[in-house]
């Protein structure tokens, strides 16, 4: 059986979150990766889970209190992509498994996109790590590929770390997909 918390301490370990960092998790669904770095960044360090289906981040808040975890504050967020976090106040920003969901609603996801990338070069410290996984990019309106994605984080004032292949938890199983991390500049 799949243990999530000790797969997803090993990847965000691997991504270089450290104790007392701030970490965003923009689509946190149930916790998949909130609950590791909350037990990697200890009391010191605070955990902003966003998401927008309410019973997810009802999951969510029921296996934080399962593990006994106060560095977590979860916040749902509305139809648009802002955080209300101050600027430059997160070391680290997950946006893993999200990038397809950002203004499906509508037409113009690229304009959506954009919105995120600059809320989360807004919140990002200077050179904090953006880490992403794009993933169900057919299913766009404007059918996108992983380079795209690259390119439209990289105008948004990111610079490119690394871009690694390397099994994720998706859901309650693992695949293999590809992360690109960035720096803010």
């Amino acid at each position: 059986m799949l243990n999530k918390n000790e797969f997803g301490l090993k990847l965000l370990k691997k991504l270089g979150i450290r104790p007392g960092q701030i970490v965003l998790d923009f689509g946190c669904g149930s916790g998949n990766y909130t609950i590791p770095a909350a037990k990697i960044v200890g009391n010191k360090g605070r955990i902003y889970a966003i998401d927008i289906n309410s019973e997810k981040l009802d999951q969510l808040n029921e296996r934080l209190k399962k593990e006994d975890l106060v560095n977590v504050r979860i916040m749902k967020q509305s139809k648009d992509v802002t955080t209300g976090l101050e600027n430059d106040s997160v070391d680290t920003v997950l946006l893993y498994d999200v990038i397809h969901l950002v203004g499906k609603e509508n037409t113009s996801n690229k304009k959506n996109r954009k919105k995120l990338y600059n809320e989360v070069h807004r919140t990002t410290k200077k050179h904090g790590l953006i880490s992403v996984y794009p993933t169900h990019l057919e299913t766009h309106t404007d059918v996108i590929s992983i380079d795209e994605i690259k390119q439209e984080i990289l105008n948004s004032g990111f610079s490119i770390e690394k871009t690694f292949t390397v099994k994720l938890i998706h859901d309650d199983h693992l695949e293999l997909g590809t992360i690109l991390n960035f720096r803010k500049a």
